[in-house]
């Protein structure tokens, strides 16, 4: 017989993070720990506003599937049961890592994944001033990092992009507008963003709102994400994006982000790995998924007051292992 028990905690800020949709203080995650024969599996997810999920909502989807997953539900059983989401993604990952230890493997081996020394991760620059975004991202460079995601809205693109790249000339740069930029001319915008050298856009258009992107050709890469959260959707996205971000709590754990690397390739797309704000448990699980991606955006810990365990170690723009 598993146990199973469910905990809802609020972590901290260090500092704000602000995105074009608002800023945050502190996050909510839920934590599931299943426990049988001694042997224990974690997960954590972190339901979010933008997918109409709450803490209240995924906590009573967990609570009606717990007497299900206590009977022995499988991860692949839990794919059927549970919709894409945070709720399906904090169980899938405590079952990949309870079905980990019952085998005496490690999730690596588990995922049949050969872990790396060390993968590069991105640092998110948060939405604020001109000078205040400059002045993180060289700090963000004398730490080490190589690689800087722009959190921008509307204001100031070009003068903010060109502000950080003064101060990090050799950082690989990507931007993020969550959504933010209908009703620009992105086609002058992505050509004017060209002497940047930006490595990749992400989500510049509205979800259900980005057909406009096929109607150009892309002088910059751009990247899904708030329009990429299965498997189902990555065909109907690849005359709109080179490349698709991958999270699992939209996708809803490991398994069906294991699954979508296998369709991006085949679709021809490339692949980023992305997270919501979360701890190191919640960052683990997505690494086996990592080591397929151009781009990994894992940098949720670094935002936290405390992390929890397990640590990982972010050093010099790296998660090592």
């Amino acid at each position: 017989m598993r146990r199973m028990q469910i905990q809802l905690l609020e972590l901290p800020l260090a500092r704000p993070f602000a995105i074009s949709r608002g800023t945050r203080t502190a996050v909510t995650v839920i934590r599931v720990t299943l426990e049988q024969n001694g042997f224990i599996g974690r997960g954590e997810c972190t339901p979010t506003p933008r997918y109409s999920e709450t803490a209240e909502s995924v906590h009573a989807q967990l609570e009606a599937l717990q007497a299900d997953i206590e009977a022995g539900l499988s991860r692949d059983a839990l794919q059927t049961r549970l919709a894409a989401g945070s709720a399906r993604n904090a169980l899938d990952c405590a079952l990949w890592r309870l079905d980990a230890a019952l085998a005496k493997q490690t999730l690596w081996q588990q995922a049949a994944r050969k872990v790396p020394v060390s993968v590069v991760t991105a640092e998110t620059l948060s939405l604020d001033t001109r000078e205040n975004m400059a002045e993180a991202a060289a700090d963000a460079v004398s730490r080490g990092a190589v690689l800087l995601k722009i959190k921008l809205n509307r204001d100031e693109i070009l003068e903010k992009v060109a502000a950080i790249r003064a101060v990090a000339p050799h950082a690989t740069l990507i931007i993020d507008a969550n959504e933010a930029w209908a009703g620009l001319d992105l086609q002058s915008l992505f050509n004017a963003l060209l002497p940047y050298n930006i490595a990749m856009i992400e989500q510049p258009l509205p979800a259900g709102q980005d057909g406009d992107l096929q109607r150009f050709t892309h002088s910059i890469p751009l990247c899904a994400d708030e329009s990429c959260h299965t498997v189902a959707d990555i065909e109907g996205l690849r005359n709109r994006y080179e490349m698709i971000n991958i999270k699992l709590d939209k996708c809803g754990g490991l398994t069906e982000a294991l699954a979508m690397v296998v369709e991006a390739k085949k679709q021809e797309m490339r692949v980023m790995v992305g997270c919501m704000l979360g701890s190191s448990l919640a960052m683990e699980a997505a690494l086996p998924v990592a080591i397929d991606a151009e781009h990994v955006d894992l940098d949720g810990p670094i935002w936290l007051a405390a992390d929890s365990s397990p640590f990982l170690t972010y050093s010099q723009g790296r998660i090592w292992l």
